[in-house]
């Protein structure tokens, strides 16, 4: 397989991942009283909804930079294992968590790969690595 198509096709999942974390983090953001009471309501811990809105708007942030790519793959790794054994298991998978486990396989692709084209963990973590290896 040429290695620019594997590239590609991470940062596509990179990139479309990013943005839908972005645009669940805004969104909760905007009606947090709303997500509050949904996280009261649900039984689980007072704290968890501002976790739960900083690692997903974090996280997607991080992903459309391309920084810190896998610690913010795994932040969403954990974001959808709580959701789907907090909320969605009951409801089977079909119709309850079958999207959640398509979104733990693309980040856990980017756990795995990390990010090369187009990411700024290239810029960072490349200028901290040649820096050490100098001294």
């Amino acid at each position: 397989m040429d290695k620019k198509y594997y590239e590609v096709s991470l940062l596509v999942i990179r990139l479309v991942l990013g943005i839908t974390f972005i645009t669940h983090g805004i969104q909760k953001i905007m009606g947090f009283d709303g997500i509050v009471k949904y996280f009261a309501a649900s039984g689980l811990p007072a704290f968890l909804p501002y976790v739960v809105t900083a690692i997903e708007t974090g996280a997607g942030i991080c992903l459309l930079l391309g920084l810190l790519t896998r610690l913010a793959s795994l932040g969403i790794c954990a974001i959808m294992l709580g959701a789907i054994f907090t909320v969605k298991f009951n409801a089977g998978f079909v119709g309850g968590y079958e999207y959640d486990i398509m979104i733990i396989a693309a980040a856990v692709a980017l756990i795995i790969s990390g990010s090369r084209l187009y990411a700024l963990d290239n810029s960072v973590l490349g200028y901290f690595c040649s820096k050490n290896n100098k001294d």
